[in-house]
């Protein structure tokens, strides 16, 4: 009877010990988190900006001493076949969730293998209802492309910056086409005159078409629902033909100052919707901006922004739910989705954010202006 005691008080003991270290194992264990997006190529502004803020946010979770983060960074220079290629790659690595990808068409695609997949994803900066639409798993941080051409409109109408307007938007781009009819619907509501519509498409060069009909029709204010790199070309096109209407872009602009070779005196003046100011007062914004200006030499713009508010969100989420660094990706995924369709909410460099059950983010939109090579909030 002795005998049987001591065995039974060995096992026990043996159990405590395999129990202390699996905890210990789970507490050593880092949260894994994917980041996906263009580091380099056209849209590595996006994606460089993107993996930095998400550095940050990183570092300083990790010096609280808490549950550690590892970032598991891949590049998939926009496009849709190399960033599943890249997903693949950190879901080899470990991946417990996904902070990406940085651009449209590629999260759309990444999403639909996630999905199956049962990934968590948390998209900074992709913007379709189509990266969201269908998939329970995939949620954004920035603003949906209806919202922002929507605010657009309304921001333009508020403020009183023009009444005849030009749009010039991408028709083989998801992300410029969302923006640009829901712009054009809420700017008839608004009583808007829109006197030029000019499209084009991925690659194009040349814009004299475009600017010279917005000119020739009275254009006030020329609307750009497009990405930085275009939009770079319009401004000189127009300063060659002087045409200085209004200029006013959304999120897809921000990186337009520190595109290589741009003259930054072309976007002088040039207006963008965007939840991020790096100009901002409060002590967060400028311990993030001297941080990422510590990291990169650059300051931030809102893309950096958003994925610095990704990974905190994946982080103080995954602490509600009890994830740590052992969880399986699917059971994490399932228990992300009921955090952020919950009532899980997150003060974040870009604004007070929550989610609904679509996927997509609710926040108050902000505008900047370009000043003197700067973005400045706007205060009319």
């Amino acid at each position: 009877m002795k005998f049987n005691k001591a065995i039974v008080a060995m096992i026990l003991a043996l159990v405590m010990v395999v129990g202390l270290c699996a905890a210990a194992m789970a507490e050593d264990e880092p949260l894994k988190i994917g980041v996906i997006g263009p580091f380099t190529g056209g849209a590595a502004i996006y994606g460089n900006a993107c993996k930095y803020g998400a550095e940050v946010a990183a570092a300083e979770i990790n010096a609280l001493g808490g549950m550690q983060i590892k970032l598991l960074e891949e590049d998939d220079e926009h496009d849709a076949e190399k960033s599943k290629n890249a997903y693949n790659k950190v879901m080899e690595d470990g991946a417990q969730m996904i902070a990406g990808t940085t651009t449209t068409k590629p999260c759309i695609e990444v999403g639909a293998v996630a999905n199956e997949e049962r990934v968590f994803m948390l998209t900074p900066s992709a913007s379709s209802v189509d990266v969201i639409d269908g998939k329970d798993n995939v949620f954004q941080v920035c603003f949906t492309d209806p919202n922002q051409g929507t605010a657009s409109a309304q921001f333009i109408a508020e403020h009183k910056l023009a009444t005849k307007i030009a749009i010039i938007y991408n028709n083989s781009d998801p992300y410029s086409m969302g923006i640009y009819e829901t712009f054009k619907a809420e700017a008839a509501n608004l009583n808007l005159e829109i006197v030029s519509e000019q499209a084009f498409k991925d690659g194009e060069v040349d814009f004299s078409v475009q600017v010279n009909d917005a000119k020739a029709n009275g254009a006030e204010l020329v609307f750009l629902p497009i990405y930085y790199e275009p939009a770079s070309l319009i401004l000189a096109t127009a300063k060659s033909i002087d045409y200085a209407p209004v200029f006013f872009g959304v999120d897809g602009m921000d990186g337009i100052l520190t595109l290589e070779g741009f003259d930054t005196s072309l976007a002088e003046g040039v207006f963008m919707l965007t939840p991020f100011s790096a100009d901002a007062e409060d002590e967060r914004t400028q311990t993030f901006v001297a941080s990422y200006k510590e990291l990169t030499g650059e300051i931030p713009n809102q893309f950096a922004a958003d994925c610095y508010d990704a990974v905190y969100a994946l982080y103080n989420a995954s602490v509600n739910a009890g994830i740590d660094g052992t969880t399986a990706y699917d059971e994490a995924c399932e228990k992300l989705i009921e955090q952020f369709t919950g009532d899980f909410q997150i003060e974040g460099l870009t604004g007070s954010m929550s989610w609904d059950e679509s996927g997509a983010v609710t926040k108050t939109p902000r505008a900047v202006v370009i000043e003197n090579g700067a973005y400045v909030g706007f205060n009319d």
